[in-house]
């Protein structure tokens, strides 16, 4: 997360570093104000991003874990992005600390924390694409398509456990270099917690892990997300005139789906690149670009980070087979109220008769029933 150099009064991005020379400029660029201005902004933005997507994904697994048994591989894939929703957003509070206050939990959890950021964030992305690809193949088995045939051999709930397994495999190699080489430095009278790079290899070893991030966590889910949902589209748009409606309710879902992942996602990737090739070729050598690099790259990746808030809404709210679940969770809490209520011990009925019936009537509003 906290990107710095060295000499910090020059650099300060989020969470990577590597060693820097001044001979490049011909003065040192004082980021005091990009420091404050994260002081202020990345706490406020950390904290509604972690009270709202708390509430929203710890609700999807709630109603998940209540069934016990994932029965479709959307139910899957959507857990799965509920847990990684939530292990990244436990992050954000450490990281709001750093903005505010330096680092001050140690080596350790310095690198435990960057790793779980990274592993998670990409995670998010990859299992993005696995739930389009679901659809896809949801309405290709429905209408008899040959492809939709072939895919499915592979991808069906079956082998659902190893597209699993090889999308957190696959985010976990990215978060590696965090897990390795995040360090706490001393910088400006304070802790930071970054990713410290040999002087050697740094540029083009930071370069080519930016790039990595950028494919596996933005072009290849967006090329997905387009290539099924386009197809998705295309099989509503040929439904009878009769289910005109349910057709546009259903388009206009998709095209939220990925109208919300380019706004969120696009200006925090077009910023890696950039800077991906800035640690390569030296773009940047002004002061004041610097700052605003910083200063959007704070604005954007909170931006970015929003999509975790939005996921529970996207992809399970909105799902008929979530909502049954949440339904069926409801009435069953809802049973257990009324049944509590109806068993009295007599000396429960007495002391009923004897209350007000405005007490009466309390206990009866308050009876969830659906």
């Amino acid at each position: 997360m906290e990107v710095s150099l060295e000499e910090d009064n020059y650099y300060y991005h989020e969470n990577f570093t590597f060693n820097f020379s001044y001979d490049d400029y011909s003065l040192i660029c004082e980021k005091g104000d990009i420091r404050s201005f994260a002081a202020i902004f990345l706490p406020v933005a950390y904290t509604v991003c972690v009270v709202v997507g708390l509430a929203g994904n710890a609700l999807v697994v709630a109603v998940y874990a209540y069934h016990k048994r994932l029965k479709t591989m959307t139910d899957t894939f959507l857990t799965h992005l509920a847990v990684a929703d939530l292990l990244l957003l436990f992050t954000l509070p450490f990281w709001a600390a750093d903005a505010a206050r330096g680092w001050e939990l140690g080596e350790v959890v310095c690198k435990i924390v960057s790793a779980c950021y990274t592993i998670n964030f990409t995670c998010c992305m990859l299992l993005l694409a696995c739930i389009s690809l679901d659809r896809y193949l949801a309405v290709a088995r429905a209408q008899g398509r040959e492809q939709g045939g072939r895919l499915q051999r592979i991808f069906n709930r079956r082998h659902c456990w190893k597209m699993c397994v090889i999308v957190w495999g696959t985010a976990f190699i990215l978060g590696l270099p965090d897990l390795i080489l995040s360090e706490v430095r001393r910088a400006s009278s304070r802790n930071i917690c970054m990713a410290i790079y040999p002087s050697s290899i740094a540029g083009e070893a930071k370069a080519s892990l930016e790039i990595a991030e950028v494919l596996l966590g933005f072009v290849v889910p967006l090329l997905v997300m387009l290539m099924c949902y386009w197809n998705v589209g295309r099989a509503l748009k040929s439904l009878p005139i009769e289910s005109r409606g349910k057709k546009w309710k259903a388009l206009r879902v998709l095209l939220i789906v990925v109208g919300v992942f380019v706004v969120t996602q696009l200006p925090y990737n077009v910023l890696k690149v950039y800077r991906a090739m800035d640690f390569v070729y030296v773009l940047v050598t002004h002061c004041g670009t610097s700052k605003a690099l910083d200063q959007a790259a704070q604005v954007t990746e909170s931006l970015a980070l929003t999509h975790c808030c939005l996921n529970p809404i996207l992809y399970a709210f909105v799902g008929s087979s979530f909502r049954q679940h949440m339904m069926k969770v409801a009435k069953k809490f809802g049973e257990k109220r009324r049944t509590r209520g109806q068993i009295r011990t007599p000396a429960e009925q007495e002391g009923m008769e004897m209350s007000f019936s405005s007490h009466s009537a309390s206990q009866e509003t308050n009876t969830f029933s659906v």
